[in-house]
């Protein structure tokens, strides 16, 4: 199992980490198999979405900020309440298929670390089968 370091800037970002994942590929030559990515963070989540047009993370975040307000009438005292819905409505994990040590994605298709509560420190695991 291999972890990733992520430093978010802004308390909501998506960060396309596929660069990072595929690297790793390289580094475990795994040939076939599967990958997991898993973040291990309450108020994070993981997604594969298009990589191509950076509008499409854009409208993510702000349709995220539409339908689940950072103030509502939450019971949870910390403050982050949105980033725990949206970070339970993303997941915390993506599985991708590996293929001749390369990642399996659509044309388009990236892998983002979503952060709903940053800037912060955080990190992903990776697990090649």
């Amino acid at each position: 199992m291999r972890e990733l370091k992520i430093v978010s800037r802004k308390r909501n970002e998506m960060i396309d980490i596929t660069r990072d994942i595929q690297k790793i590929v390289n580094e475990e030559k795994p040939g076939a198999g599967i990958v997991i990515v898993y973040v291990p963070h309450t108020t994070a989540g993981i997604t594969i979405n298009e990589g191509a047009d950076p509008s499409v993370q854009r409208d993510i975040i702000e349709t995220l900020k539409k339908l689940i307000p950072e103030s509502g009438d939450y019971h949870h005292l910390e403050g982050n309440s949105d980033a725990h819905i949206k970070a339970s409505l993303l997941g915390s994990s993506v599985t991708v298929i590996v293929k001749n040590n390369k990642l399996i994605l659509g044309t388009w298709q990236h892998i983002f670390f979503y952060e709903g509560d940053g800037p912060r420190n955080r990190r992903v695991y990776v697990k090649i089968n």
